[in-house]
Formats: C-alpha cells, structure tokens, sequence
C-alpha cells in the first residue's frame, strides 16, 4: 500500500526538516493511519525547538525522523520566506489537536490524553467530550516517575487509542512518542494544548490568532516567558545566516 506521506516535499530550516503541508493536508494523513493502523508520528516545530535542535545532533535527528513535521508558528512560515521557500500555511498544536478531536468525534476514535498537572487531562477529557461526544477519551497526568512509568504504559495499551496526545513540554514529549512508538497508531506531542483544551488556560483571541501572533499574547499574559521568547530574534539571526551561506555557494 502507498504511504501517505510519499508526495510530501519538505524544506530545511537550520538542519531540521519541515514539511510542507498544511492542516488539511495533516489530517488527511492522521485519518489514513487510524484507518490502516500504520505508525505515524507527528511533530509541530516551532522556532524554539527548530533553534535548539541546531546545535543538538540527537534532537534534530530524533526530530527529523518522524514521519510528519508540521511548521508551528508564524515564526517558521517567516524563516521559509527567507530562505526563498513557501510554507502553505502554519499548522499550530492546538489547531491540529482540536482538528482530531473533530475527526475522531465523527468516527468514533479512542483518544488518550497525557500530560500536565494532575487532573489537568481529566478535566480537558470532560470539557472536551462534551464538545466532541463521540470520542472515547482516557487520561492521565504528565507527574510520573520512572517506577510509575511501566503501569502508565499498561493503561495506554489496554485503553488501545487510535491517537495518543502527549503534552509533557518539548522536546521531553517528542523523545518519549519515538521511545514508546507502539503505543497508538498516531502520537503526536501538544505542549500546553491540555491546559487549554481543560480551560485552565485561555487561548489568544481570535485578532492574535489570526495575524500569528499568539506568542505575542502569551508574553503580555506571562512576562516570564520572555526567556523563551528572545530565542526567536536568535532563531531568525541564524536563518539569516543560512541564507548568505547558500548564497555565497551558489556564487563560487
């Protein structure tokens, strides 16, 4: 059988590849994996782990080996302009999650969601199953230890997802979905999607969303994260960099 994924074309920023595809694109792939039960990971780069992968060969490679690597965030569409490249659209997390909750509502997915703090996926299971009833959700929190972590990974198997939502903060979430790949047919990592879908955070309004800047938004909800977000003018120095270095090699 062709894999979905064999006509994507993708580009590379600092090392790591990001394919180019948008949200339609995505789900299309997601819901060929459910119903083949075929493996599929799935990665939404940002500029911050985009930045950290650089420099970290394990990263970038663990990244690069998934089977789908969205571009999250206006600040990767921005680097592939740069770089002369067109990205079709952003593709945030909490847009594609929110896109399989609508998807697995209409066909009756299993959907099991990990991470945050205790209750916090509960709670964004409750909130979220009566938005999307079809969906057959379980949870569990993103507190556990290694001793735990075996009796976690008896409850994911039994539960049996057809998708696996794992928000335990980059790039922890992305080692832990290639670690445990066996786990559901599609995993993909989502950040603090679970606090949002749990409605223990509140998203940017739609004017952020729409122009891409909901990080902008994030930083005047919460000025501490602006240790994370001087990262994107780094980020944006070093495509730049990359750029003049293609371009000195297309000239000798």
């Amino acid at each position: 059988m062709k894999s979905a994924t064999e006509n994507i074309f993708s580009i590379d920023i600092l090392g790591v590849r990001i394919d180019q595809i948008d949200e339609a694109g995505s789900m299309n792939i997601i819901r060929h994996a459910v119903e083949n039960r075929k493996r599929l990971r799935v990665i939404t780069a940002n500029p911050e782990l985009i930045y950290h992968a650089e420099k970290d060969e394990p990263l970038r490679d663990m990244i690069n080996s998934a089977d789908v690597i969205v571009p999250d965030g206006v600040g990767v569409v921005w680097a592939a302009r740069i770089l002369g490249k067109e990205l079709k659209q952003r593709v945030t997390g909490i847009d594609l999650a929110i896109r399989i909750l609508e998807e697995g509502s209409k066909n009756g997915w299993r959907i099991f969601l990990l991470g945050s703090k205790p209750g916090v996926a509960q709670k964004a299971a409750t909130e979220q199953s009566k938005v999307f009833p079809g969906v057959i959700f379980a949870s569990h929190h993103g507190y556990f230890t290694r001793e735990e972590e075996p009796a976690l990974l008896d409850k994911i198997r039994d539960f049996a997802p057809d998708v696996l939502l794992t928000g335990l903060g980059a790039p922890k979430q992305e080692y832990w979905n290639q670690e445990n790949n066996d786990l559901a047919p599609v995993k993909m990592g989502v950040g603090g999607s679970l606090d949002v879908l749990a409605g223990e955070v509140k998203r940017a309004p739609q004017f952020f969303q729409r122009w891409g800047i909901e990080w902008l938004y994030r930083l005047i909800s919460e000025p501490s994260r602006i240790r994370r977000q001087v990262v994107l003018p780094l980020y944006l120095m070093r495509v730049i960099q990359q750029k003049h270095r293609h371009t000195g090699h297309k000239e000798t």
